[in-house]
């Protein structure tokens, strides 16, 4: 019962986060969280932070750590599941980590959170670890991000997460003269200017080091001296990079970059180094890094190019000079504002530092850049919430309209299709293909015998269209399988349309193909059998007037959250149950479908009031041809001729037969006596000795 449980059964700490909760659900959605109830009340969420918003650390992996929060958005738990960090394994307890986690919460998801800076209007400040200032912010970065995003997705909180700019695209063509001043007052160049009083009194109150040499230490006299002179600058367009660099050392730097990569010039003057000497233990530059919509990008050892004998005119020497390189796939927006942050160190002990940090915007010049047309999008900011999911979601919306569409062609015309067998067959594995894979695992769009007790629920104590309006694409589905069940059955949805069901089809083609066996029941078993989901059905409909929530716990008989919404990442119980059904497939056709799916119940009660029987039969079907009945994948044909709409998956094998006057018998016998009528007739020969005459 473990493997099969609730995310509480592998994380019991939850139950702590939530000491009213009744019951905890396991992981699902997207983004990935598990919801926690009290009674049939979500009461809160709870997930991993590597399912959600991984971000690489100072080892490169990502740190995990569980988060749980509330209705309101606010963190009520959050513990380290998984970390490698080698900056833990030097001397700094990683229980320091630990305790670094624990204090978010109580924070929102929506609280700006600064590691290690000065205290700054509308911001939260938490200390770092000490001497692990990347560990920090990664896991400030992790948290929060995480956070947000689960509370944005599940619609606790207004507003959206930081989204990043449109790209914009360097103008590899646009180049003019220009010297140190020029490229300064257009803000080609940025500066820092950080003096020492600024230092003091960002340390004000803290411990002091002791050392002699502690630049950061008070100083009388020496407020006013450079504490760092930095400037830095986007040097990828050619009016800066070419002359910084001269033009040899810029087509040189340029050829070894990837496209999409930036080049980004540090230089600096005063008593305190930007490089520090992180990156000779760790392979990081700790002290600088670079901010964008909330997005931190790190610098490793690799990404550091030596900026040696600068040509710009007029440029003041200084006494390091560097270029940190930003690769392609980080995400990285050249034309949108950025943020530069200087971590400035102090050490009270030998093992422990306290920190601040400072910060200088930038924001490239227009002239560099091309930036691309952004429209605004046409939904009033007022408008409903489901209507902003709509528009997001527009391209999902268009790829399931024209599936749909081409699938209602092809059950119009489907009289000219049965007789193009190859074409059909094709065509319906195509069409499975895209079932599984857009519908199912990129849409999760798999309806379940879930959204038909939340609407009986809905209607029994309150309809609202809204909530149904939220998921589009269940929303979209459900109206067209409304009107096929109305028009002819349940066979269109379970045929075509069930990601699940298409893959036990597709599994059985595969296994026809290995000529695996097939097992059959007898036809007195099959249909006793068919019983069993319409017990299912009345069972869990049953609980659902109780209680919804503990009807979907139950619900877990359908494999589709696992095998399809979260693509088999689940506890090793739901796993084994899917895999279970998907293999049984390769033997019995759609065995769960016939026999246990509960959805496939419900649809069949709602298909026995259809308006229309398009599958042909003849008089001769079952008296006695019984080759349909035989071939059909869910054995839906009686013995006796007819079709059982409430079991037929609509595959229109039998109208192929129907079709093919070289399988079914009435069509069979027609081609013969009209191949026979056309034959021509023997012509007769008369012999030279005209004693006698035969045919010839």
């Amino acid at each position: 019962m473990e493997a099969i449980a609730g995310v509480d059964q592998k994380f019991p700490e939850v139950r702590g986060y939530f000491p009213s909760a009744t019951r905890f659900a396991d992981i699902s959605g997207k983004p990935p969280a598990a919801p926690v109830y009290d009674g049939d009340k979500v009461i809160g969420y709870v997930f991993e932070s590597v399912m959600v918003a991984p971000v690489p650390a100072y080892s490169g992996d990502p740190i995990n750590i569980l988060v749980a929060i509330d209705q309101t958005g606010k963190i009520l738990g959050t513990k380290v599941l998984e970390q490698h960090e080698p900056i833990l394994l030097v001397g700094i307890p990683v229980q320091r980590l630990y305790d670094f986690v624990e204090r978010y919460v109580g924070h929102s998801v929506k609280d700006k959170i600064v590691v290690g800076g000065s205290d700054v209007p509308g911001t939260t400040k938490i200390d770092a670890i000490s001497s692990a200032t990347v560990t920090s912010m990664v896991v400030n970065e992790t948290i929060m991000n995480a956070a947000l995003e689960v509370a944005v997705s599940r619609h606790l909180v207004t507003g959206m997460p930081a989204t990043e700019n449109a790209l914009a695209t360097i103008r590899a063509d646009y180049l003019k003269k220009a010297n140190w001043q020029q490229l300064t007052g257009n803000g080609a160049f940025r500066q820092l200017n950080i003096t020492r009083g600024t230092v003091i009194d960002a340390f004000k109150g803290q411990p002091e080091s002791g050392l002699v040499d502690d630049p950061t230490a008070p100083s009388p006299g020496h407020e006013n001296d450079t504490f760092i002179d930095l400037y830095y600058a986007d040097i990828t367009p050619p009016t800066v990079g070419r002359n910084l660099l001269g033009d040899a050392t810029y087509k040189a730097m340029m050829q070894n970059l990837s496209p999409g990569d930036e080049a980004i010039a540090v230089v600096a003057n005063g008593v305190y180094s930007y490089k520090g000497l992180g990156y000779v233990r760790g392979g990081i530059y700790d002290r600088l890094h670079i901010v964008q919509d909330s997005k931190l990008f790190l610098f490793k050892d690799t990404d550091y190019v030596a900026l040696d004998n600068p040509e710009l005119a007029g440029m003041p020497s200084f006494n390091e000079n560097g270029i940190f390189i930003l690769h392609h796939g980080q995400g990285f927006n050249a034309g949108g504002p950025w943020t530069l942050q200087l971590l400035v160190r102090r050490q009270i002990g030998p093992l422990k530092s306290i920190y601040s940090t400072f910060s200088g915007g930038y924001q490239i010049p227009a002239d560099y850049v091309i930036q691309p047309k952004v429209n605004s999008s046409p939904i009033p900011d007022d408008a409903p919430l489901w209507v902003k999911v709509w528009y997001g979601k527009r391209f999902e919306i268009a790829v399931l309209v024209a599936g749909l569409l081409f699938l209602s062609l092809i059950l119009i015309f489907q009289d000219w299709v049965v007789k193009r067998p190859k074409l059909l067959e094709r065509v319906r594995v195509g069409f499975l293909i895209y079932t599984v894979v857009f519908i199912g695992w990129y849409g999760l769009a798999q309806l379940s015998v879930v959204n038909i007790l939340t609407f009986v629920n809905a209607v029994i104590h309150g309809f609202h269209w809204s909530i149904f309006l939220m998921d589009p694409l269940i929303f979209i589905l459900w109206t067209f399988v409304a009107v096929s069940l109305l028009l002819v059955g349940r066979g269109v949805y379970c045929g075509w349309l069930c990601p699940f069901g298409a893959m036990q089809v597709l599994i059985n083609k595969v296994a026809l193909k290995f000529k695996v066996p097939q097992l059959e029941p007898p036809p007195y078993v099959h249909e006793r059998l068919w019983a069993i989901k319409y017990i299912i059905l009345l069972f869990l409909f049953g609980l659902s007037l109780q209680s919804v929530g503990l009807s979907e716990r139950f619900a877990e008989v359908e494999p589709f959250k696992t095998a399809v919404n979260l693509h088999f990442m689940r506890s090793w119980g739901f796993v084994l149950y899917a895999v279970i059904l998907l293999v049984a497939a390769a033997f019995i056709n759609k065995f769960f479908c016939r026999y246990i799916c509960p959805l496939g119940a419900g649809l069949a009660v709602s298909g026995r009031w259809r308006l229309f029987e398009w599958l042909r039969r003849r008089k001769e079907c079952g008296h006695p041809c019984q080759i349909c009945a035989n071939e059909c994948e869910v054995r839906a044909i009686s013995p006796l001729g007819p079709i059982n709409y409430n079991e037929c998956h609509y595959c229109l094998d039998c109208q192929v037969t129907y079709e093919d006057d070289h399988k079914c018998p009435p069509l069979v016998e027609h081609r013969k006596r009209k191949e026979k009528a056309s034959r021509p007739l023997p012509t007769r020969v008369v012999t030279t000795d005209a004693q006698a005459e035969r045919p010839r």
